[in-house]
């Protein structure tokens, strides 16, 4: 087995990336193991629908970036506490689902220091009934991934918030994410350490039976394949949001001039239809209001663009753009 350097990068467009762009081009004779930590970001899975996940009002407030992965299951929130794994290896039908195998270096280095985790369900490392670890995996059907995360000393509260969504009522196609009680594994060591040295404990426990641990260096040219990646789709509004299922969702909001009831469907992230209601004493069509919103993707910005030149105030109330568009998205 081989260590991949990331190079300490911590922006998750690039992370994600590398670990695609690794499992896809890399010859698999070797096992590699990455590892990555990332800045503040919600990482959705595959299947997901975006706007159903997050808190849009804290994420967009506080800079959190939002990324969807490529393998499956469901929404995570990832910060400077939380490491990441990632096995790569050869695609067999022994090690797919196979959560056990590859969750079994971290639980064995946890219990060396008086952890007592294991895997709960499907894909999760608890301890006591609390969730420090959630994993997936990933196939091309020639090579495979098993990535997770494990919270070591993330903030929590800013996981709690950020994933709290705060949409009135959504029916979606997407795969929703279970929510499960969390905790850091600081809180069930015995002696402090730093994120970087509990690295190192899954390390030399993973090599013990090695004469010395193997690095593996991309080249220059892969590094920019890697970037390229980064830059063509994890940094593309098509894949984070465009690529959500079509879902309806309905917003209703009491404003000093009355409630505003709204229905909106999306579909590939974009207003495909939309029907205002209330009891506001606007005047003028509401369709007018409506076709201004349609084919416009479904975030704050766009609409609000979209409306720069419309006069809100004689449809709904007196009521700002950038008002109507946060109601509408956040």
């Amino acid at each position: 087995m081989k260590i991949i350097r990331n190079n300490g990068i911590n922006d998750p467009t690039i992370n994600l990336a590398l670990e695609e762009y690794c499992v896809r081009n890399l010859n698999m004779n070797d096992d590699y193991l990455l590892f990555y930590i990332n800045e503040p970001s919600i990482i959705i899975g595959k299947h997901q629908n975006t706007i159903e996940e997050i808190n849009s009002g804290y994420v967009n407030e506080n800079g959190i970036q939002v990324v969807r992965r490529i393998s499956g299951g469901g929404a995570v929130y990832h910060d400077k506490g939380n490491l990441n794994f990632s096995f790569m290896t050869k695609y067999s039908n022994e090690s797919i689902h196979n959560f056990k195998y590859f969750t079994g270096p971290v639980i064995k280095v946890l219990a060396e220091l008086g952890v007592n985790a294991e895997l709960n369900g499907r894909n999760d490392i608890t301890v006591s009934d609390r969730k420090i670890s959630g994993n997936a995996q990933f196939t091309d059907t020639k090579s495979m991934f098993s990535h997770g995360t494990l919270l070591f000393d993330s903030h929590l509260e800013d996981v709690a918030k950020a994933l709290n969504v705060r949409i009135d009522k959504i029916e979606s196609k997407g795969i929703k994410s279970v929510r499960s009680r969390v905790a850091n594994i600081t809180e069930f060591l015995s002696h402090k350490m730093s994120i970087d040295e509990f690295r190192q404990k899954i390390i030399d426990s993973i090599f013990s039976n090695q004469d010395s641990v193997e690095y593996f260096e991309l080249s220059d040219e892969q590094w920019s394949d890697v970037m390229n990646l980064s830059e063509s789709k994890y940094r593309n509004w098509d894949w984070n949001y465009g690529r959500s299922p079509e879902f309806n969702i309905q917003k209703v909001k009491r404003f000093d001039f009355g409630q505003i009831d709204a229905r909106i469907n999306v579909k590939d992230g974009v207003i495909n239809s939309i029907k205002i209601y209330g009891d506001f004493l606007g005047h003028g069509e509401l369709e007018d209001l409506e076709k201004k919103l349609m084919n416009k993707k479904y975030e704050k910005e766009a609409l609000l663009n979209s409306l720069s030149e419309f006069n809100l105030n004689m449809y709904l109330g007196k009521i700002s753009g950038d008002e109507f568009s946060a109601f509408l998205c956040e």
